[in-house]
């Protein structure tokens, strides 16, 4: 099988949408299939990544639109030409927007199925910010991009009903997958909580992420009021310096990456992430992974993965009464050993060979849809 993967972000940017479109080339080349990657161009973008060739087109920052940082690949004849040449089976757009609008409109003129993979809530990130007419004109732009792909994988229920509002057709539900091995509550660090607190007292509570505006971080600052509580801030981002003044009691890890960041997940007591217009949330998962419950908000694609109670809370996280309240019952609790197990438990199928195998299945559905139409049409 030949894939044409068209991202409309690749390394060296490190997010969601870059993470999982490493993960589905990895996949490829295991399963002995051929990929070529289309990008937007940048400093730092590879040649070719897990053996397959990668391809850029011209782009432009995206922050002029909205305050999001991520470049936008500018469609062009060169485009055409690279599919033309690669002859593939099969478009994959990841997170589509300008790139992957035209991608599909080339597809559509070869007849090459599309499979459109919606990543990134542009319109929500729009309304954080009050650009509410930049929010009605994304979420329409969205929901025609994806109307016009073969098949839509979503990665939670909230980002598939809203989909579907949009008139887009099919769509089916595709989580991500997470390392078990690499997350997990054995990389426990006892050195790195004494560090954190040397009085061996306060409850840990960390977030993992880009410290930008629209992930709400802020709200975590009554939490940094109480003494009993130390916050552990991982991440970099265009908010750093306002929440070091807005949160004078955290600890600011910086970014991290790889064993140092599964260590730090692994040895907080709970996690939580307050940015609502999550589509799934990677970092949930990779706390759940390593045995630490998790405090989510209603919307969004987080509230999939806590299950209320039983592996963390699914609350009104920008209100302050809720929040405490949830963290609270957690301090009384006396099985958060058995809360523990359950978040780990609740990933152990959501590996990445899993995943992506379901992946692969929606690749061969609309090949063999394909392969019954031209049979038909020939009859």
């Amino acid at each position: 099988m030949r894939v044409a993967v068209v991202t409309e972000s690749f390394l060296p940017q490190v997010n969601g949408v870059t993470n999982s479109v490493l993960r589905v080339l990895e996949t490829l080349r295991e399963a002995n299939h051929e990929a070529l990657v289309i990008a937007p161009d940048g400093e730092g973008v590879p040649k070719e990544f897990a053996g397959h060739r990668v391809k850029t087109i011209p782009s432009i920052p995206i922050q002029s639109l909205l305050p999001v940082g991520m470049p936008v690949g500018i469609p062009t004849r060169r485009l055409e030409h690279l599919i033309d040449g690669f002859a593939p089976d099969i478009f994959h757009l990841a997170s589509p927007l300008m790139l992957g609008s035209f991608s599909a409109k080339i597809a559509k003129k070869f007849e090459i199925p599309t499979l459109s993979v919606y990543q990134t809530d542009l319109a929500g990130f729009a309304r954080h910010y009050g650009f509410d007419i930049a929010h009605s004109s994304l979420r329409k732009l969205v929901g025609k991009i994806h109307a016009q792909t073969d098949r839509t994988l979503a990665p939670s229920s909230s980002a598939c009903i809203e989909l579907t509002s949009q008139g887009v057709k099919e769509v089916y539900l595709w989580q991500r997958g997470v390392n078990l091995e690499l997350f997990s509550p054995e990389r426990k660090s006892d050195l790195l909580r004494r560090l954190w607190d040397p009085t061996g007292k306060k409850l840990i509570i960390g977030f993992v992420g880009r410290l930008a505006n629209e992930k709400r971080i802020k709200d975590l600052r009554y939490l940094d009021r109480d003494g009993s509580i130390q916050l552990i801030i991982t991440g970099d981002g265009p908010a750093q310096s306002k929440l070091r003044r807005e949160l004078p009691n955290a600890i600011f890890m910086g970014y991290k990456g790889g064993e140092d960041l599964a260590e730090i997940y692994a040895s907080l007591d709970l996690f939580i992430h307050p940015g609502p217009n999550e589509t799934f949330c990677q970092a949930v998962q990779e706390a759940l992974s390593s045995g630490v419950p998790c405090i989510v908000p209603k919307t969004g694609g987080p509230a999939d993965l806590v299950r209320h109670g039983a592996t963390g809370y699914v609350i009104n996280t920008h209100r302050p009464d809720e929040l405490e309240a949830a963290v609270l019952h957690f301090k009384l609790r006396n099985d958060r050993l058995k809360m523990a197990l359950a978040a780990r438990e609740s990933v152990q199928k959501r590996t990445w060979p899993i995943i992506n195998s379901q992946l692969l299945n929606h690749y061969n559905e609309l090949l063999t849809k394909k392969q019954v139409q031209l049979d038909g049409s020939a009859a």
